[in-house]
């Protein structure tokens, strides 16, 4: 794939602490929710790995060519919102299925000489699925998923890989999804499973949440926000009060953390 053509803009990192072996880091904006950074560099002190994980908090995606130049230890990064689709523009080569989900979450940094070469990878597929397998029970074969952006459509292969329907719910009228008014009591009944892949709720605006109709949920519901900071978020909290099983994002995290450290370690 065709890189975007490079830029002039100058981006540093005033963390970075000169002479490390390796960097690893996030990609996106804002990063304020973010506990990656502190994920990965209490990893790296407890397993005695000689790296460092920074924020690159880029307000334009177009800074990213600037960041390569500037960080010649970087050997790989993650991407959150708003960056999982738009930096792929900037990737070499992308996995098939990162490719059929239309998002990527972390990239691995190859250098020979003056040459940067960026691969492309999807972890999010992996943190969603072993995170939520062992909390599904025969009855959720049904799920609604909130939100239609790049974290939405690795639930979705997810959701599929695990034997589950999926209908998307979108503030906007389109064919093929719902809307949050087209949530009634019947809809609600069959859908057992609700994952909420909009940030709605992550801090800082701890007060938000999707607008479902939480007096329909039922202890046979299972609410998994992707939403990990606060644990538990408004909508876990309003769907525990009816009942239903929740579940935050943190594992996800986790999981998909693990996944990026051997995608950039070459363990396709």
């Amino acid at each position: 794939m065709e890189k975007t053509a490079r830029t002039d803009s100058n981006h540093t990192h005033p963390d970075l602490e000169v002479g490390r072996e390796a960097l690893y880091g996030l990609l996106g904006y804002p990063l304020g929710h973010s506990f990656s950074r502190t994920y990965f560099n209490n990893k790296f002190a407890q397993e005695g790995i000689n790296a460092e994980y920074v924020n690159f908090e880029l307000p334009a995606i177009e800074q990213l060519p600037q960041v390569l130049a500037t960080h010649p230890q970087l050997q790989g990064f993650n991407v959150t919102i708003p960056y999982k689709q738009a930096v792929i523009a900037y990737l070499d080569d992308i996995t098939p299925e990162a490719r059929e989900i239309g998002a990527v979450n972390v990239v691995r940094v190859t250098r020979q000489g003056q040459d940067v070469h960026l691969n492309g990878y999807n972890s999010d597929i992996i943190g969603f699925c072993d995170s939520l397998r062992p909390m599904l029970k025969a009855s959720h074969r049904q799920a609604l998923v909130l939100g239609t952006g790049g974290a939405s459509k690795a639930v979705c292969c997810g959701l599929e890989q695990l034997g589950i329907g999926w209908t998307y719910v979108s503030r906007h009228a389109t064919s093929g999804q719902l809307t949050y008014a087209d949530l009634t009591d019947e809809v609600m009944h069959s859908h057992t499973l609700i994952v909420n892949c909009t940030p709605l709720g992550m801090f800082p605006n701890v007060g938000t949440c999707p607008d479902i109709p939480y007096n329909r949920l039922t202890p046979d519901h299972l609410l998994y926000d992707l939403v990990y900071n606060p644990e538990p978020t408004l909508f876990m909290q309003r769907g525990a009060a009816q009942g239903a099983t929740t579940k935050g994002g943190l594992e996800m995290l986790h999981r998909q953390a693990e996944a990026s450290w051997q995608f950039w370690h070459g363990k396709d």
